[in-house]
């Protein structure tokens, strides 16, 4: 049975590297066929002049517009819900989930929040973080050269060259120096 077991592990990651690769480079079929809902960024951290490069950019599914024309910047803290997961495998059909405030149905009645800061994520988060707006709801697709890279973290829940997948609605944030008020999950915020 344990040879079974080992098997069925080793078979989770296999062509893990390409799987990977396959999946993020199918994105750009999302963006041509519903570019309302979908959204191509460069990283902060690249230059135009390397932007036809695939691993630069981050995929971002917009599932719901919040309000405001402010964004993060990189030295502001955010309160996000969130949930990061990996592409579907063999056992995990939606995608292994490896961090977050969320496990199960993403709400905001229901789920807790986390404080971050900006410049302390992975370079495609904080690229995401940056172009959001209070109350934008997205599923943001990180190539691993913006997320883990080929050795993944160092816990060991994100193997090398994953796509990681965070599912995000930003709350709120602050600029460096401010506090941040207290979130409650009761409170509804409308801005006219």
């Amino acid at each position: 049975m344990s040879c079974s077991k080992e098997e069925t592990e080793a078979g989770e990651w296999d062509n893990w590297q390409q799987r990977n690769e396959a999946f993020f480079a199918s994105l750009a079929d999302s963006l041509s066929s519903h570019p309302s809902q979908w959204q191509r960024i460069l990283s902060y951290a690249q230059s135009e002049a390397t932007s036809h490069d695939i691993d630069k950019y981050i995929y971002v599914k917009k599932l719901e517009t919040g309000m405001g024309s402010e964004s993060p910047a990189y030295t502001d803290s955010v309160r996000v819900i969130y949930q990061g997961r990996l592409i579907p495998s063999a056992t995990f059909s939606e995608g292994y989930v490896f961090d977050g405030t969320v496990f199960g149905k993403f709400t905001p009645t229901t789920s807790s929040t986390a404080k971050l800061s900006v410049s302390n994520t992975v370079e495609g988060f904080s690229t995401a973080l940056q172009h959001m707006h209070r109350g934008d709801h997205w599923r943001i697709y990180i190539p691993s050269a913006l997320g883990y890279g080929e050795d993944g973290n160092s816990s060991g829940s994100i193997p090398g060259y994953s796509v990681i997948i965070f599912e995000v609605q930003l709350i709120d944030f602050s600029h460096a120096g401010e506090v941040m008020p207290a979130w409650s999950s009761r409170r509804v915020e409308v801005e006219d």
